[in-house]
């Protein structure tokens, strides 16, 4: 999916909602207008976001991003989008950190003024390291970059995810706990919880449809490899990788998505920024180009990780596989969003269906790292 065209990610028209949005704003800011309203090409799954300018003879404020709750009619990649709980974690990684997160100005979670409830940011200039065509391709400026330049957004944006780690106050992040399974021995575990979250949302996404025997075969093997100690949870990112990174040349200006984070251990999020390199470095290779072999290699991440914080990453085996694991549920998700739209054939082999189902099988069997 990542090398076909883009899949349909709303039903909604811009032009219209640029209208609501003018109108919300004006009795927000009296006077106010919404001009050059855009919609971002290269990223983005889940929710939406919209670019826009202000325009207003008595506020500073210009650039602006709003990001909305997914169109319902678009087959969602997530049951649920809770747009104040993307506010106010944004606005405590701002307030307990000095992770560049944008600054949020304001919340509506009224769904009348744009169909669904959405929050406005100031937005970031730089550039993002594209998912299509990812940015392990050729023909890009992450690919064009130097490896020193290359080796300096590695480390800058390690960096950033050990300080957010590290500063964020744990307690502050409790809230952003599941409930635990009922009868579950580990009712109590922030990792259970996380990966019984993630069971739950695969049976949403095959309800009615075709199982997956692979991605269950993952998740029998997570059993097996269940870490004996689970170390410390602490706010996760949860989209934790540099596709999610506004950079100023190559240091993040804005840390973006934030609809994933969670309270788990420091190596679900190091598992994920991990995975989700590999998953285009792989998909490169697949394509017949060499991609970024050194860019963001596992053991550099881990040895860097250490070195800033003192955490030495434990049970990596166990949280990369878990991390291809979740990212093949939403691939899932969004293949069967397509089949809904009809742009792709559902397969006898619904496995087929997952763009990195052989990377996955290769965890599963311990083949392949």
């Amino acid at each position: 999916m990542a090398t076909a065209p883009r899949p349909r990610t709303s039903t909604r028209d811009p032009e219209e909602l640029a209208r609501r949005l003018t109108a919300w704003l004006g009795r927000e800011l009296p006077g106010a207008r919404v001009a050059n309203v855009s919609v971002p090409g290269s990223n983005g799954m889940s929710s939406e976001t919209l670019l826009f300018d202000i325009e207003h003879p008595d506020t500073p404020l210009r650039a602006c991003a709003l990001r909305l709750a997914a169109d319902p009619a678009a087959y969602t990649v997530f049951p649920a989008y809770d747009m104040p709980r993307q506010h106010r974690v944004m606005s405590l990684v701002a307030r307990h950190t000095d992770v560049p997160v944008p600054r949020v100005r304001w919340l509506e979670e009224d769904p009348a003024p744009l169909g669904a409830p959405f929050f406005v940011m100031e937005r970031a200039e730089g550039r993002v390291p594209p998912d299509v065509m990812p940015y392990t391709y050729e023909g890009n400026w992450l690919h064009a970059a130097t490896d020193a330049e290359r080796a300096r957004l590695q480390e800058a944006s390690i960096s950033l995810l050990a300080r957010l780690h590290d500063q964020f106050p744990a307690k502050e992040a409790e809230f952003l706990l599941p409930e635990g399974a009922p009868g579950s021995p580990h009712a109590g575990s922030p990792l259970r919880r996380h990966v019984e979250a993630q069971r739950a949302y695969y049976a949403w996404v095959v309800d009615g449809l075709s199982r997956s025997p692979l991605i269950e075969r993952a998740f029998d093997r997570l059993e097996e490899l269940w870490p004996a100690d689970e170390g410390p949870a602490v706010l996760n990112w949860g989209d934790a990788r540099i596709g999610n990174i506004v950079y100023d040349g190559f240091e993040p200006a804005a840390v973006l998505d934030w609809e994933m984070a969670a309270f788990a251990p420091r190596e679900v999020d190091l598992g994920w920024t991990v995975y989700l390199h590999r998953f285009f470095q792989d998909l490169t290779v697949g394509f017949g180009q060499a991609g970024l072999p050194d860019f963001l290699r596992r053991e550099d991440v881990e040895t860097r990780y250490a070195e800033l914080t003192g955490h030495t990453p434990r049970d990596m085996e166990f949280h990369t596989l878990y991390a291809a694991l979740r990212h093949a549920i939403v691939m899932l998700r969004i293949a069967y969003r397509q089949a809904h739209f009809g742009e792709v054939a559902v397969p006898e082999d619904p496995d087929g269906l997952i763009l990195h189902h052989a990377s996955l099988a290769a965890m599963v069997q311990g083949t392949y790292w």
